[in-house]
């Protein structure tokens, strides 16, 4: 996998959440490497982008983010 930016390893998160969370696991290592890269402490969300943009979705997606060390929040 090449090296993709903060912006374009979150935009393909977002596409997999869209895809029923087609490789997730994958997308989020991608994401935890450009964040090392760029220097970033989390990732930020737009909530409207997302499959569940209610609270309890939005805490499940931190949730699991977190296991895999990855630091989520979300736009206002």
């Amino acid at each position: 996998m090449s090296d993709l930016t903060l912006t374009e390893a979150v935009d393909a998160i977002y596409a997999s959440i869209k895809n029923n969370n087609e490789d997730i696991d994958l997308h989020i290592a991608a994401l935890k490497a450009a964040m090392a890269r760029e220097g970033a402490k989390e990732a930020v969300f737009e909530p409207a982008k997302l499959a569940q943009s209610n609270r309890q979705g939005r805490k499940i997606m931190q949730s699991y983010f977190k296991k895999k060390g990855v630091a989520v929040s979300f736009t206002a």
